[in-house]
């Protein structure tokens, strides 16, 4: 009886745990899965942030390694160690950099073993690296079952990984459409720290941490591109870059050089994403490659006209001329074009926008992205590996 009511205990095991949408998915899973059937615990190989503040779940066990550079060997006893004491029901690893805990997890005889790719790392963004394949090849029979947040990435993993079929599922990052939604009365009020004013300053912008597979620099010289074509646009075209990384001083001597830095706010980290979305009149995702992003949801949840690089999983999510606009990855005239075209034609923008929000309140809801990894951490997937 009381096998029977004992809630499986799932240990989500990730390189780090700070900002950003892979981490956001944790969240939303150890908040959203019914308490009374998974326990979670959250294991960190270097370290975890205040980022876990936003779990609401109570009786989360939170546990950093703070590995060094470089592999985990030296950690594997520990690893080892902590899984056989934790007894574990499942094992799901983020991304390749956690994928090495998977052979101590079936070595520590845990039933279920879960590996999500949620996008490219830094130093492969186009998933082309044969080191890095050779790896997940590698790691592959540890592997239950293989989760990929884009169908982009899921054909990689049969492609290049040889993962078959039965051992594969796609589950896109899903959104809260209620807490990222449309201002209620027409334009959002400034958040505090930002020097411009929504409304009379057309805003745009972008979120996510300042790293290279992002790209944010590209971002920063479109804009520039645009304002040396239109200087009429300086008047009412301000930038907004949320997030914080090493592109940051990249970012700012791109504004410098053109003297346009004070049109510019880089807002750093913030805990506010939600009351910032809804002040941009237009969001810009610029990245080198995606998986599925969770600030594009957010935005396009929020009914903002979206202009993003047609890179990864991102031509899935947003239907040119339709949902949003595409352009080619590292093309500035192509960016500052289109984000000229949003800001020009604010009828076709705010069309883009709805069109936007009604897709992800019919296609990017939380419910169905917990329900199917409730479904995978539940063994009904992976039955029968």
């Amino acid at each position: 009886m009381n096998t029977a009511l004992r809630r499986r205990r799932i240990v989500h095991v990730v390189y780090s745990f700070s900002v950003g949408g892979l981490e956001n998915v944790i969240v939303q899973l150890i908040n959203r899965l019914p308490a009374d059937r998974f326990e979670h615990v959250l294991l960190s190989l270097t370290t975890i942030s205040d980022f876990k503040n936003r779990i609401t779940q109570p009786g989360v066990q939170f546990i950093e390694l703070h590995k060094p550079p470089g592999h985990a060997v030296p950690l594997y006893p520990r690893i080892y160690k902590l899984l056989r004491e934790l007894k574990p029901d499942v094992v799901h690893t983020c991304n390749l950099a956690a994928l090495e805990v998977t052979p101590l997890a079936w070595l520590a005889r845990v039933p279920l073993r879960i590996h999500a790719e949620h996008g490219w790392d830094a130093h492969d963004p186009q998933g082309k690296n044969p080191r890095y394949q050779r790896l997940r090849k590698l790691y592959q029979p540890f592997v239950s079952h293989c989760v990929a947040v884009s169908q982009d990435i899921d054909d990689y993993l049969a492609q290049a990984v040889g993962v078959p079929t039965r051992r594969r599922s796609v589950i896109a990052n899903g959104v809260d459409t209620q807490t990222f939604a449309p201002p209620v009365h027409g334009v959002a009020p400034a958040v505090p720290g930002c020097p411009f004013v929504p409304g009379p300053h057309w805003l745009v912008g972008t979120v996510g941490r300042l790293q290279t597979v992002k790209n944010q620099p590209l971002l920063a010289r479109a804009f520039v591109q645009l304002l040396q074509q239109h200087p009429e646009a300086a008047e009412r075209v301000r930038l907004v870059v949320v997030g914080e990384g090493p592109l940051r001083a990249d970012i700012q001597a791109t504004l410098a050089q053109a003297g346009v830095q004070h049109l510019a706010w880089l807002a750093g980290a913030r805990d506010d994403v939600a009351a910032i979305l809804p002040m941009l009149s237009c969001f810009v995702l610029p990245s080198q490659a995606e998986g599925t992003s969770c600030t594009l949801q957010e935005a396009m949840a929020c009914g903002l006209p979206v202009v993003a690089t047609a890179v990864g999983g991102t031509p899935e999510m947003v239907q040119h001329g339709v949902t949003g606009l595409l352009v080619p990855a590292a093309e500035e005239p192509a960016l500052a074009n289109a984000i000229w075209l949003c800001f020009h034609k604010p009828a076709y923008a705010q069309q883009l926008g709805q069109s936007a929000r009604v897709k992800a309140a019919a296609n990017f809801g939380l419910g169905g992205m917990v329900e199917a990894y409730e479904h995978v951490f539940s063994g009904v997937a992976a039955r029968g590996h």
